[in-house]
């Protein structure tokens, strides 16, 4: 079930980048350009580190998913991809959805990563948008056009954090939001089988 975010043949190819955004109401603190710049510098120069770094799969998946937790607003991400099932989940449910998740999209997108060998990323654009800044940057893989994955970039969680991506005008967090919804509904709406299965889930 999971989408291949990184393939341009198999993509969705209607743009939604506009969706998803107003369901995500975050307010802008003393988020800057340049903050949000730095924060996408940093995770783009931390991937491109670990995409060069020749390590196993396994060891690459672990250092994609310190990154992530350094770097996204996990609980905002979770919290939305979980939808409306999060209003009845507990404290303890949530704090174990959220982890779950985490590793989750670290695995899946891991491995997604890994086709960047012989590539990389490079930050190329910044503007301001309701809910923080939007951080555009371009996408190299050896034998392919290069491509667009843009952050969106907030500070509600305090910090500067990146809250969802888009990877040629399609909404990570959406799509993951779709996916695990059919994986809860397949679960017949039981939050700690979800958990159970995400923890074995790439």
């Amino acid at each position: 079930m999971p989408s291949n975010l990184f393939n341009r043949r198999s993509v969705l190819t209607t743009a939604i980048s506009g969706l998803g955004l107003a369901a995500l109401p975050f307010p802008v603190f003393a988020l800057s350009e340049t903050g949000a710049r730095a924060l996408v510098g940093s995770v783009v120069r931390d991937i491109n580190k670990v995409i060069a770094s020749g390590k196993s799969e396994s060891a690459m998946i672990r250092d994609f998913e310190k990154i992530f937790i350094r770097y996204a607003d996990v609980p905002i991400m979770a919290q939305y991809a979980l939808g409306v099932d999060g209003r009845r989940a507990s404290k303890s449910q949530m704090r174990a959805f959220t982890k779950a998740f985490q590793g989750y999209i670290s695995r899946k997108y891991g491995k997604r990563f890994r086709e960047f060998i012989g590539g990389g990323i490079e930050v190329k654009s910044t503007r301001k948008i309701r809910a923080g800044y939007e951080v555009k940057s371009i996408a190299t893989l050896q034998g392919q056009a290069p491509f667009e994955v843009t952050f969106l970039v907030s500070d509600k969680s305090g910090k500067d954090k990146f809250f969802n991506m888009f990877i040629e005008g399609v909404n990570l967090l959406l799509t993951e939001r779709t996916e695990i919804g059919a994986m809860l509904d397949h679960r017949k709406g039981n939050i700690d089988t979800l958990i159970t299965d995400l923890k074995k889930l790439s």
